[in-house]
């Protein structure tokens, strides 16, 4: 049996034509799927004969919440979401000035090994179809009753790491007959997989590109980050500077900031000079609380002040505003569940 949401929208028109359909029932069934229906009955511009003939060789995919919080400091809201093989995943809509926005995951679990990430703990179990990507924001935005108009995704896993059907979802969320999510409305993080930037930057959206930088050098990084002594920081910037060249979009680096380990003066001046003469943005957390890991952040004065640091330097810098943390849905918490 084939989930429709598997489909990109031409896919869709050909699969709909194999059964016999005329080419508009791609536009019908698209938007359907798009609003969060979750049978074939619901699809009542459809006739009865062709709902029946469809369910025989397809299904439409769902989620289903199995549980809830909202945090009492801002509304930020954490689903635990069940797939259909019973695994569950997590992801957090979050509420600012600008408009909605939903942190999305792309795998249950992670293989990157990340030091500071609850994600990554127990490894990968298996990447998400496009379908069980698009309906983490469809069955959210249906929960909620308002317009998601913002997508990121960092939440459980690797998207880069998930590259076929994370393509095929954002095409799919930006149709103009679906939700209609503009790629600049858009963020992809990734830990630096350098091959899958490269591809990235081919595909030609103009989606915001975030690496996760999180350390200056090499000997930092291949302390926290196990992906860099694959791809160290030389061909990460190397591979970010192409990105740049190729879709004139500026990259955003994440970089947590973990006391002790990455947030002297010093790093802050060894990042600058890395980064130097870059179209790009650093965006600065505070790394949070994993109850496995013995990680902390530093003071308030502390965190300021390698922000000013590289802001003096000539280095875009800002820190990343907390949202979430009373719930566990700040940057780093998510985590996978199997039941």
């Amino acid at each position: 049996m084939i989930d429709l949401k598997d489909f990109e929208f031409s896919e869709l028109e050909n699969f709909l034509k194999e059964q016999g359909e005329p080419k508009f029932r791609a536009g019908q069934i698209f938007e359907w799927l798009s609003k969060g229906v979750e049978s074939f009955d619901e699809m009542t511009n459809i006739s009865k004969a062709t709902r029946e003939k469809l369910s025989k060789v397809s299904f439409v995919s769902t989620l289903k919440i199995r549980e809830k919080y909202v945090s009492k400091l801002d509304k930020t809201t954490k689903y635990l979401f069940e797939l259909p093989d019973g695994n569950c995943i997590e992801s957090v809509v979050m509420y600012y000035n600008h408009g909605i926005s939903i942190c999305i995951s792309s795998q249950v679990g992670c293989r990157m090994g990340c030091g500071f990430c609850a994600s990554t703990i127990g490894g990968l179990y298996r990447s998400l179809t496009a379908g069980e990507i698009l309906n983490q924001v469809i069955f959210a935005q249906k929960d909620i009753g308002e317009r998601i108009s913002n997508i990121v995704m960092m939440g459980i896993g690797e998207p880069l790491d998930n590259f076929e059907n994370v393509i095929k979802f954002l095409h799919n969320v930006n149709h103009e007959k679906g939700l209609n999510i503009g790629y600049r409305h858009i963020s992809l993080s990734t830990c630096g997989l350098v091959p899958k930037i490269y591809d990235l930057a081919k595909e030609n959206m103009p989606i915001t590109l975030s690496v996760s930088l999180h350390a200056p050098n090499n000997e930092i990084r291949n302390s926290i980050m196990p992906v860099n002594k694959k791809y160290p920081v030389e061909e990460l910037i190397k591979a970010c500077k192409d990105y740049i060249k190729t879709t004139t979009r500026r990259i955003s680096f994440e970089y947590s900031l973990i006391s002790g380990v990455n947030d002297s003066e010093k790093d802050a001046e060894e990042l600058a000079r890395l980064l130097k003469g870059m179209l790009c943005h650093v965006n600065l957390i505070p790394v949070n609380k994993i109850e496995e890991r013995e990680y902390h952040k530093g003071n308030k004065k502390e965190i300021r002040a390698f922000c000013d640091k590289l802001n003096s330097l000539g280095i875009n810098a800002t820190v990343r505003r907390e949202l979430g943390s009373d719930i566990q849905a700040s940057c780093g918490q998510l985590r996978k569940k199997l039941l």
